[in-house]
């Protein structure tokens, strides 16, 4: 008999799921973690950034008082203080994700380096452990480009970016993805002066229109944007060299393009197990496809070769599709057609489902539908007009995507995650009753917008003038 029913490889957020899960159901399962408990959502990722974004929009508010009637001082930034409050927010959560409480659901926790050595058998902290099925949620780490002279100037990523005990005077930031540009707005905001340089555009996942509101935003932070820029090399300073010979020199550089599997510990060949660079190949229901009693989960899987999607939440959703599938034997497998994500800006950036591009890219034949926030009363009423909902259709009404660039767009964007899921119309979604006023009503506005054009076509009003000469 094998030691435990089930391994887990990993303490982030797909680890803990499944642990919770399998343990509260009665196997035997040992949880291994080499790092700190909780991954880098807890410890270096969504927590302390979000917590950091909450302080950066507590002084821009200040700032943005006078459109109000409200004068107030320039915001004194106490930089000891906002790093309190950051590890504070860690720490409130921290017991959530804590050894003593998966021990007390009846999960072992080892807390060593795991590593295969043969199929079905680990080894962690000298021991060697056999498990009937295994989960791999290793995570993933920053990806580090290969600049010259970068590994030879002291530079961040997000997994060092909250332990810096001063304030950076001037902060260089490569990469214009998410965590980019959330530190970018958040450094600017707390009185750091920064320069983002991206060879592309920022937010070049989203849809252009949307990361355009984005864009403005930045740059009116006082965040100096160098997009569709190319760095030639690093020098000490740090200095980024640029393609064009320019030369941009700060006092700490923040280095966020990309995220990488944590592999090379894992050993996988002693188990057969099949990967490549963007993580462990899976079927669409996380089965290693070259190993079947070993699955992966979160960042680390690479499912029918369509790349990980580095998010927390993503790692939930895939403990899920594991337990059905794997404890409970039914039938699951991802399904991605409705994932949502968010840039936490101010305003925010908030989709589901395809971008504009990405349908046109797949051959689809879609109507665009938008609705402003300019034409929103509680925008209007609270001085926060720019931004809008836009909504990706089919001809005939079914919602593919939606986006969403406006102040609180990520408790916006749930419903639409349940739409295109369930394949509902932009009619369905524009009977849906919203409280007024409320900015969720751009939503509404923008799918009523796919039956306006039959509403008052000319067959339509002569129809109702017809309705309107019978006797009540």
């Amino acid at each position: 008999m094998a030691d435990f029913d089930l391994a887990v490889i990993g303490a982030g957020s797909a680890g803990l799921s499944i642990t919770y899960v399998a343990a509260r159901l009665g196997l035997r399962v040992v949880l291994i973690e080499r790092e700190r408990m909780g991954g880098d959502c807890l410890n270096t990722g969504c927590v302390p950034s979000k917590a950091l974004l909450a302080a950066a929009h507590a002084a821009s508010a200040a700032r943005r008082a006078g459109r109000l009637g409200i004068r107030l001082p320039e915001p004194e930034v106490d930089w000891a203080a906002v790093r309190a409050h950051v590890h504070g927010a860690i720490a409130a959560i921290a017991p959530q994700d804590s050894e003593e409480r998966f021990r007390s659901l009846g999960a072992e926790v080892i807390r060593a380096e795991a590593r295969f050595v043969a199929p079905g058998t680990l080894e962690a902290g000298g021991r060697h452990l056999t498990a009937h099925r295994v989960v791999v949620a290793a995570g993933s780490r920053a990806a580090v480009p290969d600049l010259p002279g970068l590994r030879d100037v002291p530079f961040l990523t997000h997994a060092t970016l909250f332990d810096l005990k001063e304030k950076p005077e001037h902060l260089l930031i490569l990469g214009g993805g998410a965590i980019g540009v959330e530190m970018a707005q958040a450094h600017a905001a707390l009185g750091c002066r920064v320069t983002l340089v991206e060879h592309g555009r920022i937010a070049k996942r989203e849809d252009a229109e949307l990361a355009g509101v984005l864009r403005g935003a930045l740059l009116a932070d006082g965040v100096a944007l160098l997009e569709n820029t190319s760095v030639a090399a690093v020098e000490p300073g740090p200095t980024l060299v640029l393609e064009d010979g320019r030369r941009i020199s700060g006092t700490h550089l923040l280095v966020a393009t990309g995220r990488t599997p944590n592999l090379e510990a894992l050993n996988l060949e002693a188990a057969g197990i099949r990967a490549g660079p963007r993580g462990i190949a899976t079927d669409a229901g996380l089965r290693s496809l070259s190993a079947r009693r070993v699955y992966a989960a979160g960042d680390i899987a690479d499912p029918q070769n369509i790349g990980p999607r580095y998010l927390t939440h993503v790692g939930s959703y895939h403990a899920g599709i594991l337990a059905r599938r794997m404890l409970f034997r039914l039938p699951a497998r991802i399904d991605y057609a409705a994932l949502p994500r968010v840039t936490y800006t101010d305003p925010e950036l908030a989709q589901a489902g395809m971008t504009e591009e990405e349908a046109r890219a797949a051959g689809q034949d879609v109507r665009i539908l938008r609705w402003p926030l300019a034409e929103n009363d509680r925008a209007i009423a609270e001085g926060r007009t720019d931004g809008l909902a836009k909504l990706v259709v089919t001809p005939r009404g079914r919602l593919l995507g939606a986006g969403i660039a406006g102040p609180h767009a990520g408790e916006m964007i749930g419903a639409w995650t349940l739409a295109i899921g369930r394949k509902l119309s932009a009619d369905a979604m524009a009977g849906l009753v919203v409280p007024y006023p409320t900015r969720s009503e751009i939503g509404k506005r923008a799918a009523a917008t796919f039956s306006l054009d039959r509403l008052f076509a000319p067959r339509t009003r002569w129809l109702v003038r017809m309705l309107g000469r019978l006797p009540g």
